[in-house]
């Protein structure tokens, strides 16, 4: 064996193409970098002038991939290894992961749809496919929900174009609806203008529209009030705990009964 040979090969690659190779990283490390860097400004500076979440951060994000693919494909092709070859693989690839994950193409679709017809919007609260939550970020293929109890849910955007979608934010305005009931030897007019007080009161609640309080129904046990006020979208679950509660303490202290199911039975002698 030819040690002299093999050093002298050795020697060659490492002053040629073993010096590209590492230019070649180090230039990989700093696009990179660039790139995240760039990418992180874009998000700022867009954020300042209030361009839409939804789309700047979807357009940045594709913005990364597409730099980081086309600098990694240079480097390779500075290197000296043919990208003919690897552009002619990855088509290839390309075909047959398309056939294989059509899924993926149909998300893709999707995507493009929600970001197109703009059913709902980064931050806002929406109810779909079982799930309710804020919408975090819409990716390409999927869409990110933040649950109540602090959960993360990814769902594909293929099943969420073509789902019925719930957008609690878009409007700025909500109603509260909510049912009291009362035992039938209860005064209701009473327990009508108890409840209209507390409304008109509450601090989260909008004077126009007005709220509405009506006897809604005579149930077999009881006699059923509503009560729609009209709030915030922010201030929703504030104003229907806070209802709710301040209701209980008023009945009790004005002596209105909230009455059990009741059922009466009559015996008859034979």
């Amino acid at each position: 064996m030819d040690w002299q040979a093999i050093l002298n090969s050795i020697v060659n690659w490492a002053t040629s193409s073993g010096i590209r190779l590492v230019i070649a990283l180090v230039l990989l490390f700093i696009s990179f970098k660039v790139i995240n860097a760039l990418a992180r400004r874009f998000t700022k500076r867009s954020e300042k002038k209030g361009v839409d979440k939804t789309i700047s951060r979807t357009l940045i994000y594709i913005f990364k991939l597409s730099m980081k693919i086309i600098v990694t494909v240079c480097l390779i092709g500075y290197v000296g290894i043919d990208t003919s070859g690897i552009t002619a693989l990855i088509a290839s690839a390309g075909v047959c992961i398309g056939l294989a994950v059509n899924g993926a193409v149909s998300n893709l679709a999707g995507g493009v749809v929600l970001i197109v017809t703009r059913p709902f919007k980064i931050d806002d609260y929406i109810d779909v496919l079982g799930h309710s939550g804020t919408v975090e970020e819409i990716r390409i293929t999927q869409t990110k929900l933040c649950t109540p109890d602090n959960k993360v849910v990814y769902i594909p955007n293929g099943a969420l174009s073509s789902a019925e979608i719930v957008n609690y934010s878009e409007k700025d305005i909500r109603r509260v609806d909510n049912t009291f009931s009362i035992a039938y030897d209860c005064d209701f007019e009473k327990a009508k203008d108890i409840i209209v007080k507390i409304c008109l009161n509450h601090e989260l609640v909008l004077k126009e529209p007005a709220p509405f309080v009506r006897v809604s129904n005579h149930g077999s046990s009881s006699i059923d009030i509503v009560a729609r006020v009209w709030v915030k979208s922010a201030d929703y679950w504030t104003v229907h705990f806070d209802l709710l509660e301040k209701v209980k303490a008023e009945f009790d202290a004005n002596g209105i009964e909230i009455p059990f199911d009741q059922l009466d039975v009559n015996i008859k002698k034979q």
